[in-house]
């Protein structure tokens, strides 16, 4: 399924002034699959696809931690989001 940018609805950020999507995406899969504790981690390449269809469906919220592959997670998707 290919979904439209305009079709994304977005929330306030608190009172930030910000908007974020109402989806977002949880990037604990994403990262250095030898790191961490979590070996099905996919690489950077395997998170691309993911990361794009977010961006192209609007989703502006991605849900990262230091502790996804020991935050070689939070690395790549910083660098595939922008």
């Amino acid at each position: 399924m290919v979904w439209q940018r305009d079709a994304m609805k977005y929330v306030p950020f608190g009172n930030t002034g910000l908007s974020v999507s109402a989806i977002t995406l949880g990037c604990m899969s994403y990262g250095e699959s030898g790191k961490g504790t979590h070996a099905w981690s996919m690489d950077e390449a395997s998170s691309r696809p993911f990361i794009e269809q977010a961006l192209e469906a609007g989703i502006n919220c991605f849900d990262t931690a230091n502790v996804y592959s020991l935050g070689s997670g939070v690395s790549s998707a910083a660098r595939l989001a922008t």
